[in-house]
Formats: structure tokens, sequence, C-alpha cells
């Protein structure tokens, strides 16, 4: 994991774009490090969704960014969607 990397971000998004992706990368990281509940995330991942509407697009960005912090989009999604409600338990989705 890198102490030290760059969000992926699309540089047409708006200001308020921006913010709402900068939140679900700081929302990921925050599954990783601390504790977060899975309707929390959910709830940023909704917001997420909003600006990247495109499942590809989901994907491109998400794998930008495991590939420089080492966390993964794709399994806190996909955990915090099978469990609904309750802490995110980081072995449930770490490699």
């Amino acid at each position: 994991m890198t102490e030290n990397y760059s969000y992926p971000l699309n540089p047409e998004w708006t200001t308020e774009e921006l913010i709402i992706v900068v939140n679900m990368w700081s929302k990921l990281e925050e599954v990783y490090e601390k504790k977060v509940d899975a309707e929390s995330f959910l709830a940023v991942y909704h917001e997420f969704k909003q600006v990247v509407k495109s499942i590809g697009e989901e994907r491109q960005l998400g794998n930008e960014f495991e590939e420089l912090s080492g966390f993964s989009l794709y399994r806190v999604v996909k955990q915090a969607k099978f469990q609904k409600t309750g802490w995110l338990n980081r072995k449930d989705f770490v490699k």
C-alpha cells in the first residue's frame, strides 16, 4: 500500500461532482483503515453512482485507485451490498 497517491478524477467533472467522488475515495480508505458501517458506505457509493453512471468508468476508476492504493472499490461494494447493515470487516474483502 502506497502512502502518497492521488485520487483518480475526471477534469471534466464540476466542483460538486469532484467533491462527491473524492468523498467516495476517502470513505473507501476509511473502510480499510478504520471502521465504517455498510449503510453509510452505500450512501456515499449511491452519490458516487450519480456522477459515475457507467459501469465501465466505475471499473476503470476503481482499478486505477486499487493500483495506486491497494484498496478495492469492487470488493467493498460487493461486501456492503451483500451485508447491507453492520460494520464492514476488512477480512471479508482483503485478498
